[in-house]
């Protein structure tokens, strides 16, 4: 535990730096994080979000982040350290059960719903049902984020890890809007898997429409319509 706050502390001061020298962060808070341990969900826009989603918490957080990234030599260390949750394709269950340990230790998870970016050419995928079931199990609030950023300043990268070719959408300068909005709090029965579906539809609505609001924001910085 010592060892994540320590590199907790480490990297997002580099983030911190980094992020002030090159991007124009324009954060709303609808509301402050509550107390305890929560699960963060946000759209994922970029390759990068994760890196960012961490300066809004002054208090480690797991973040479920795609496995090949873990293979990176060094870095890939780092990021076990850190107390990260690699998501293997195929094998969701074991990031699943890993992130709801977590949560019932007392430390915070941050999530995408969409399982992937979203679409370069704007909106996002449907919801998976992860984050629904974890709040049901755990009873923790979900606080549910949106992410605007302009995609043409996102950069394409392809590359090959562990054999495997991947591709990423680096966002490294510019205006990066986030909206974080309220808390929100979900019981029943997590086999009910219609409710499962109604309530992973109620999240990505309010992360759509926190979206839309940073949006809105980003292009009257820009000075858009």
């Amino acid at each position: 535990m010592i060892i994540q706050k320590l590199l907790h502390l480490i990297s997002m001061s580099v983030v911190r730096l980094y992020a002030r020298l090159m991007l124009r962060l324009d954060v709303f808070w609808q509301a402050p994080f509550p107390a305890g341990p929560k699960l963060i969900v946000a759209n994922h826009p970029s390759t990068t979000d994760p890196f960012y989603l961490g300066l809004l918490s002054s208090q480690p957080i797991s973040l479920l982040i795609i496995e090949s990234l873990f293979l990176i030599p060094i870095f890939g260390t780092f990021l076990r350290w850190s107390g990260h949750i690699p998501v293997v394709p195929g094998q969701g269950r074991t990031a699943f059960d890993a992130a709801y340990r977590r949560l019932l230790r007392g430390r915070s998870v941050a999530l995408f719903p969409e399982g992937d970016l979203s679409p370069q050419g704007g909106g996002c995928l449907p919801p998976r049902t992860g984050a629904a079931r974890l709040a049901l199990l755990t009873g923790v609030p979900i606080i549910p984020i949106g992410i605007y950023l302009p995609r043409e300043r996102s950069r394409a990268i392809v590359s090959t890890v562990a054999g495997k070719r991947l591709k990423g959408y680096l966002y490294l300068r510019g205006e990066y809007g986030v909206t974080v909005g309220r808390a929100m709090h979900f019981e029943g029965d997590v086999a009910d898997r219609g409710h499962v579906d109604s309530i992973s539809g109620d999240i990505m609505r309010q992360i759509v429409s926190l979206a839309q609001e940073s949006e809105s924001r980003v292009k009257a910085l820009l000075g858009r319509t």
